[in-house]
């Protein structure tokens, strides 16, 4: 038996992320926080009618495992209400001084799935073909504590206006399309994220009560059979007697199934019962497990008859996951940001141009 779904205990889809293209649609999931997506999922359980706007606030957005920053909340809005949007990512680098009264950038988190070797290649090719002709050296400082990578500017350049070059022309700013297209009952749809939690949601209620079932009939078996050892213990030399005088196995079982009103289950397992279990003591060992079992299987049956007990369980679940694994975010969002050029960095203000005679041009 191949199990179509396993029984996630987090919603693993929004959590991990997915991607795929099957013949004529597409999916397109970004990784989210472990904790901002239980907690999202927390707050469904408590508040159904809980609206997008609500779960934005407890799930900021995309968190990828890369890092790197988000320009911009209006593509996580879309995807969250409708389930495509497309989002801006950049590298995270700051801009430091460095000698012979020169500027670096230095690159520390490239967006998601951005390879480091490729983007490097793809800048000495700029460099290499003018486009970006301000850049004097690139270093690969990388090391196991984490990414570094050094882009020296030409004293004469502004390294505002490289990193703009290098927005444009690279993969230090990339695009990633949203498409939250799922299987919901074998049927591709693409789904708001309020509603994906939603169906995580029902799919752990079907889990809960499915194991809650299965732990049911598991102790109530048991304690079937402990009835009949509790039975077969405080009558213990009738028991010995049947089975000595019986010719076979079928027939002690019939003469115990008949002598103390037992299941053909109950007599088997004072038939397979060891010599060791007939002490005095045992009686009181299987009455205790027997008398812990009845109060087990008041709880499960509590349990299936209050679905407010087993949403209660659902969230006691998330908020141990949460607990175990949840981390900080790691991809920052921040606002749209302008782009910047030449232009944009000379100050404005008021001069004369007067041309010569002879072509000289003088700025006063």
């Amino acid at each position: 038996q191949q199990p179509s779904v396993l029984p996630a205990k987090l919603p693993n889809l929004l959590v991990n992320g997915s991607s795929g293209i099957a013949v004529g649609m597409a999916t397109n999931i970004p990784p989210h926080n472990l904790a901002e997506t239980c907690d999202a999922a927390i707050a469904l359980i408590k508040e159904p009618k809980l609206d997008t706007q609500a779960v934005l606030k407890i799930m900021k957005g995309p968190d990828f495992p890369t890092g790197g920053i988000i320009r911009g909340r209006t593509g996580i809005r879309d995807y969250f209400e409708t389930g495509r949007g497309s989002i801006r990512v950049q590298a995270k680098n700051e801009i430091e001084d460095i000698k012979g009264n020169r500027q670096a950038i230095i690159v520390t988190e490239l967006p998601y799935q951005v390879n480091k070797a490729t983007l490097l290649e793809t800048i000495a090719g700029l460099v290499r073909d003018k486009k970006i002709p301000d850049i004097s050296d690139i270093r690969d400082e990388s090391d196991r504590k984490g990414m570094r990578v050094v882009i020296e500017v030409k004293r004469d350049g502004n390294a505002n206006v490289v990193l703009n070059q290098l927005y444009k022309h690279t993969a230090m700013e990339s695009t990633f399309g949203v498409i939250l297209l799922s299987l919901v009952d074998g049927r591709p749809r693409v789904l708001p994220v309020r509603e994906m939690l939603g169906h995580f949601v029902q799919h752990r209620k079907v889990i809960v009560v499915r194991r809650t079932k299965f732990q049911l009939k598991k102790a109530l078996d048991r304690a079937h059979i402990l009835e009949g050892l509790i039975i077969a213990v405080k009558n213990i030399d009738r028991v010995v007697k049947i089975i000595r005088a019986a010719k076979d196995t079928e027939a002690a079982r019939t003469e115990l199934m008949e002598a103390f009103k037992l299941s053909k289950v109950q007599a088997q397992a004072i038939l397979d019962m060891r010599l060791a279990q007939l002490t005095k003591l045992s009686v009181n060992e299987l009455q205790d497990e027997f008398d812990a079992l009845q109060k087990r299987i008041a709880e499960l049956r509590a349990i299936l008859a209050d679905v407010k007990k087993v949403l209660a369980i659902v969230v006691k679940e998330l908020e141990t996951v949460k607990e175990q694994f949840g981390k900080s975010r790691q991809t920052q969002i921040t606002s749209e940001a302008a782009e910047m050029t030449l232009e944009d960095l000379i100050a404005k203000e008021e001069v004369i141009i007067s041309l010569s005679n002879t072509g000289y041009v003088k700025r006063t």
